[in-house]
């Protein structure tokens, strides 16, 4: 089984190499996970996948390898979670069902009769009502029915009445397509690092410790600058107008942006960039800075990121005066270009779904005029932006 566990990870393009699978092996055959498929899962878990986007799709692979097999050993241990005995009061039962859940000696009942059937049950059990499970209508167990059954080893719910799902999956959010927070949006900007050492030595250097201390022959303690990223980033934020509904992403990438990045200087502009960028939205009017100060103040070794839905108006882009809030002596094209010759590192993210982004013209403009390097707010897109970054 555990071979075949190994198998349907590669075939789903999980990257596990053997050698972690040998290790686990080895962890499983020292009794690290006991007797329990939870703690197996969280061994399993912890030695195979490298990636969080990955632990969704793990889990998927889990379940559908050990559905419904409890791997009872000799000796049984089970851990019945206090909360689920208080939770009882919060079920949304009918009338029936309650009768039934009666009918069988109630709640408490339910859960004594469970912790007797692990300590008594030695193997996996097909059909049936009593043994855990699968087809049969026990109350525990998985693909049979019970008015008031606690769920093992099921992909998802069908009757909809198990009183306590134990499979669930908890990563579901991680998928490389799925919405982003910041703690996933951190996961895919730490593609974006360049180290080196600067500064003070105040690091051990333990390799040069043992290194110094073999040749002279008596304790000669070295140390080194600590390592630091030192990529600089420059973002340019498209705010206001229908960039109004992307907020919470947006608000996510700049937050996890200013924890990952040391040397980051970000600027707003609406719609297009153009003459004028600002640092303060309520004094967008009366403080704004000129585009051409900001592109002479940091150098073409800076790494450029535009985040906006670039959804407007193509005249915006292509013609002097198409802005909409004021009389632009210059296309907002122009200054894209600029950017991009400047700063050969260029990409902009887009919130707007990639289905919808061919409906839009002034979209394929930006495409057009940042060479494609146009990639969706999405976890795989940011992880595809970070690598045309790199380039």
């Amino acid at each position: 089984m555990f071979e075949t566990f190994f198998t349907e990870l590669r075939s789903a393009k999980l990257p596990v190499t053997l050698k972690e699978y040998l290790t686990l092996l080895e962890a499983v055959g020292t009794g690290i996970a006991g007797g329990r498929v939870e703690d197996f899962y969280y061994l399993a878990r912890a030695t195979l996948v490298k990636d969080e986007r990955n632990l969704d799709r793990f889990d998927q692979i889990f379940a559908h390898v050990f559905k419904g097999i409890e791997l009872l050993p000799e000796t049984i241990e089970a851990e019945i979670p206090e909360e689920w005995l208080r939770r009882i009061s919060t079920l949304h039962l009918s009338e029936e069902d309650k009768r039934k859940i009666a009918e069988l000696g109630g709640w408490d009942k339910i859960m004594e009769e469970l912790k007797k059937r692990l300590a008594e049950q030695k193997e996996r059990h097909q059909g049936g009502n009593k043994w855990i499970g699968t087809g049969g209508t026990s109350p525990y167990g998985a693909y049979g029915y019970n008015p008031a059954g606690i769920r093992i080893g099921q992909h998802e719910s069908r009757h909809r009445r198990a009183i306590k799902v134990w499979d669930k999956r908890e990563f579901k959010d991680l998928a490389g397509t799925a919405e982003i927070g910041t703690r996933t949006i951190k996961v895919a900007l730490r593609r974006l690092r360049q180290f080196a050492r600067s500064g003070a030595a105040s690091e051990l250097d333990l390799d040069g410790t043992i290194r110094g201390t073999a040749e002279k022959g008596y304790l000669d303690v070295r140390l080194r600058p600590e390592r630091h990223n030192t990529v600089k980033l420059l973002m340019f934020f498209d705010i206001g107008g229908s960039m109004d509904d992307h907020i919470r992403e947006v608000e996510d990438l700049f937050s996890a942006a200013r924890a990952e990045f040391k040397h980051l200087e970000y600027y707003y502009f609406h719609n297009c960039l153009y003459e004028g960028v600002w640092k303060d939205n309520a004094r967008r009017y009366t403080n704004k800075i000129d585009t051409w100060q900001v592109l002479h103040t940091y150098p073409a070794d800076y790494k450029v990121i535009f985040i906006g839905d670039a959804s407007m108006s193509p005249y915006e882009i292509t013609v002097p005066g198409g802005s909409v809030e004021h009389m632009n002596e210059e296309p907002g094209a122009v200054w894209l270009k600029r950017v991009a010759d400047i700063y050969k590192h260029t990409i902009w993210l887009n919130p707007v779904d990639e289905l919808h982004w061919d409906w839009t013209p002034s979209i394929g403009i930006v495409r057009q005029l940042l060479d494609g390097r146009m990639f969706p707010l999405t976890l795989d897109g940011l992880d595809a932006g970070m690598r045309a970054l790199m380039r």
